[in-house]
């Protein structure tokens, strides 16, 4: 996975992760990474600072916060961007399960018979481990995950 700091033609930053680099390439070029604040879909990368991974195992001590940075405590104390967000999640979610058919833990193997014209094309979702779904990227079956959305984690 990869993460990127992205800014919209608004001036509007945020960061989103992707399986990989050709991933992020073949989702922008199809005009399906948007800002969440504004929704256009002229976004590029911003400057970013490299994440390097320690060979200690010691964790990085977090940067503190300011004495005055609001703290979320739960879903209710979200920033209202966060809820807006939250909430197209959600019906983006919605609309994957009244529109797709779940195939459960069958999704590797649904995915790949639609991929090679064995079964016919249609709007599937379930199951896939991390591994399963990095065979699928690999093998070239797009596929994206459904965010878990905050009071769906328990």
């Amino acid at each position: 996975m990869i993460r990127y700091a992205l800014r919209c033609e608004c001036g509007h930053t945020f960061e989103s992760w992707f399986q990989s680099s050709s991933a992020y390439e073949s989702q922008h070029k199809r005009h399906l990474v948007t800002c969440p604040a504004c929704d256009s879909a002229k976004v590029e990368k911003a400057i970013m600072a490299p994440r390097l991974a320690s060979r200690s195992k010691k964790a990085a001590p977090a940067p503190a916060a300011p004495p005055d940075a609001p703290v979320a405590t739960s879903p209710l104390a979200m920033a209202p961007e966060a809820q807006e967000l939250v909430t197209k999640l959600r019906e983006l979610r919605e609309h994957v399960e009244k529109n797709a058919e779940n195939v459960g833990s069958q999704f590797p193997r649904e995915a790949r018979k639609i991929h090679y014209g064995d079964s016919e094309h249609r709007a599937i979702y379930g199951q896939a481990t991390a591994e399963e779904t990095r065979s699928l990227l690999d093998e070239g079956v797009e596929v994206m995950p459904l965010p878990l959305l905050p009071d769906e984690r328990n």
